[in-house]
């Protein structure tokens, strides 16, 4: 039915941006007919907001993976430099939240790793709302800083790094095999605040792995089993995007694209000092209005990223 909802959604669209540009042509030829230019006008305005609205639309055909349409977890990780680091992951975790209220998603705290001083070390939120995973997968990555420190005595300009991963929420039609053998399960004391049964006892979960490393966490919950639930749930997510990549990497081991990358796997710069500039590094797509950006104005970029991955597709399904 989620299936149907959708297509039947899609050829709405179609019939009412075909509709409206019926309308409008019959305007515009009506008021050029009695010269009435103001009429000719106000439906050049309509047309060409309805081109932007067809754009948007056609952005979301891309949006055609099997997970593409699902909830997502973000994942944020402070790089090394202490406190500078740390507070650049909770400047992006707070980038990425802006966005989510942007589109009407709604977000929901699963982990976090205050810093010693400032920011955070590390936080894990589950962000819920239509295409969530479609838009966001290709923000995986790291992501780079240059400003004046305000932790800097001496006003320094400093460099940091946080790093972003983006994996699907697994629905019951995708189907994840894990043996309980290889996963280790530690139980924890969560941190930061909560309530006199949160801290008191060990409800936070952390599994463990083996064969791959991946450790996932969640402590939101006061239940130790909930929280046990949600960890499981974020495994199997991982080890799905994992199986993922390893699949995109195969299909494109010859695609030279892959290595325009550099600096490892660096996805975006973000220069505030001495000039303001925020630079994606795989499709060249840039902004002066850095503002904005950390604000949550990322649709242009993840646009870029997401044609050039259906490009990149394409040309390797033609050789």
């Amino acid at each position: 039915m989620r299936e149907r909802t959708r297509l039947q959604n899609s050829l709405d669209v179609i019939d009412k941006i075909e509709r409206e540009l019926n309308d409008q042509v019959e305007l515009m030829e009506l008021g050029e007919a009695e010269n009435d230019m103001q009429v000719v006008e106000e439906a050049e305005n309509t047309v060409q907001a309805l081109h932007q609205f067809s754009q948007k639309q056609e952005l979301e055909t891309l949006l055609s993976g099997e997970a593409d349409a699902n909830d997502c977890y973000l994942e944020v990780h402070a790089g090394a430099g202490g406190t500078e680091a740390q507070d650049w992951a909770q400047i992006l975790l707070r980038m990425y939240t802006r966005w989510a209220e942007k589109h009407d998603c709604k977000v929901e705290w699963l982990e976090e790793s205050p810093g010693e001083e400032a920011g955070i070390k590390s936080s894990t939120i589950k962000i819920i709302g239509h295409n969530a995973y479609g838009w966001l997968k290709t923000e995986s990555g790291v992501h780079r800083l240059v400003r004046i420190s305000p932790f800097d005595a001496n006003a320094r300009r400093h460099t940091s790094f946080a790093s972003l991963w983006i994996y699907p929420v697994i629905d019951d039609n995708i189907d994840i095999d894990i043996a309980e053998s290889e996963v280790r399960v530690d139980t924890y004391r969560a941190s930061g605040a909560g309530g006199q049964h949160v801290n008191t006892t060990d409800s936070a979960v952390r599994l463990t792995h083996q064969p791959t490393g991946i450790v996932v966490q969640c402590q939101n919950e006061r239940s130790q089993h909930k929280n046990r639930a949600s960890a499981w749930s974020m495994l199997r997510a991982r080890l799905y995007e994992l199986e993922l990549q390893k699949r995109q990497a195969e299909s494109q081991a010859e695609h030279e694209a892959k290595t325009e990358i550099g600096w490892g796997h660096q996805i975006r710069s973000y220069v505030l000092q001495p000039y303001q500039m925020v630079k994606d590094l795989r499709t060249g797509v840039e902004t002066s209005n850095t503002q904005g950006v950390l604000d949550g104005d990322l649709d242009d970029f993840m646009a870029a990223a997401l044609a050039g991955q259906k490009r990149d597709k394409s040309a390797t399904d033609s050789k």
